[in-house]
């Protein structure tokens, strides 16, 4: 795997380099307007005979009121729909993509996906006209991330230069453009020759002083000891030149820094051929942070950037996500956590991840037990974002 390449498919927006993201991203205002207004949620429906994954394994079938757009109490009154004795996920939740328009969201909400983390966009509003579409994935962005003088996004046109910084001097201006900016989370490109080990950590700081999560981008040994050092909230990707040890593992731990691998990508990547990087290096390294108890999310790299050699699909990639995560010796249970309340917890959502009462109505229907073979969790039958049944 090339380092640019990868830096320039992680934070490219589609067509950037032509000039054409903002279009790509804001562009049908018409279709934008039309799913605002089909999409109602119903007022009261009572989901009969569902089994609800509860956080530790399927309950016995059961009723799940949604209440206008929330887990409800009482089905007296509610329109019924007998499930059939089906598995009911709470809404899943993607916690790294790269999404630029309508598609890619019904795509994700088609695959049972409620909740997805961009990792990357700009300009400043470029996903505005996506958020609270009813129906629809509901999507939270990092905008501009925080890149070194001479990367190759800094180079970009649309790329904004508030997104370059030179020193740690600028940390504080960086995270300010980014809150003005409405942003849910600083994002930092941490690579082996990028932005050094002070400028990160003040970054950090800045961001955790205004109270805002950070990630760091980390596809290296090399670049996730600087993370870790700078206190980072959150590292995305797992390296593939070589294994997370037992004492990096550690690190995570103490620090209460979450884990995002993108496995999916990283077979992806690791399939190229390219020498010294290898699947079984990225594999090893999960189950190293799991056997040390590091808190690990479920995360895709789901994008469809032009020119980029891998293009993890939209909600269905989440699934082999799933799958991986269990190959690299995370339990069923565990992995359908890392996809639905250790995300919402580590987001601070605190709204969703879960089936109970007054949380959102995020909820997705599966043919199947995914406990016993996480392969199910592919079988969606019914999707609910909101309280809006996704069609």
């Amino acid at each position: 795997m090339c380092v640019n390449e990868w830096i320039r498919r992680d934070f490219a927006m589609p067509a950037a380099v032509a000039g054409t993201a903002v279009a790509t991203a804001s562009a049908p205002v018409a279709a934008v307007a039309r799913a605002r207004a089909r999409r109602i949620p119903a007022p009261r429906v009572a989901l009969t005979n569902v089994r609800v994954f509860d956080g530790n394994g399927l309950t016995g079938p059961r009723t799940v009121v949604i209440d206008h757009g929330v887990i409800g109490l009482s089905a007296v009154g509610a329109r019924k729909v007998d499930c059939g004795g089906a598995v009911l996920l709470p809404g899943l939740i993607d916690s790294h993509v790269h999404v630029r328009d309508m598609t890619a969201l019904d795509a994700l909400a088609a695959h049972g996906v409620t909740t997805a983390l961009d990792m990357a966009s700009f300009p400043a509003g470029a996903l505005t006209p996506l958020r609270g579409i009813p129906g629809l994935t509901d999507l939270r962005s990092a905008g501009t991330p925080a890149v070194a003088p001479g990367s190759p996004q800094s180079g970009l046109p649309t790329f904004p230069q508030s997104g370059v910084v030179i020193g740690p001097e600028q940390a504080d201006a960086f995270v300010a453009a980014r809150l003005a900016e409405h942003a849910d989370h600083i994002k930092i490109i941490v690579d082996d020759s990028g932005l050094d080990q002070a400028t990160v950590t003040a970054l950090t700081e800045a961001a955790q002083r205004l109270g805002r999560l950070v990630m760091a981008h980390a596809t290296t040994a090399t670049a996730v000891d600087r993370a870790l050092t700078a206190g980072v909230d959150m590292i995305h990707h797992v390296p593939l030149d070589a294994p997370v040890t037992a004492a990096t593992a550690a690190r995570y731990v103490r620090g209460a820094t979450a884990a995002v691998p993108t496995l999916t990508m990283m077979e992806g990547f690791a399939g190229l051929g390219v020498p010294g990087h290898a699947y079984a290096s990225a594999r090893a390294g999960v189950a190293a942070l799991h056997k040390a108890g590091a808190l690990i999310l479920a995360g895709t790299d789901a994008n469809a950037t032009p020119g980029i050699p891998v293009h993890p699909p939209f909600g269905a990639s989440l699934h082999r996500e799933l799958e991986l995560l269990v190959d690299a010796g995370l339990s069923t249970v565990e992995a359908l956590r890392a996809a639905t309340a250790s995300p919402a917890r580590a987001f601070r959502l605190y709204d969703r991840g879960a089936i109970r009462p007054g949380n959102r109505a995020d909820l997705v229907l599966v043919d199947g037990d995914p406990v016993a073979d996480i392969r199910a969790t592919r079988a969606v039958q019914r999707v609910w974002i909101g309280g809006v049944a996704h069609s």
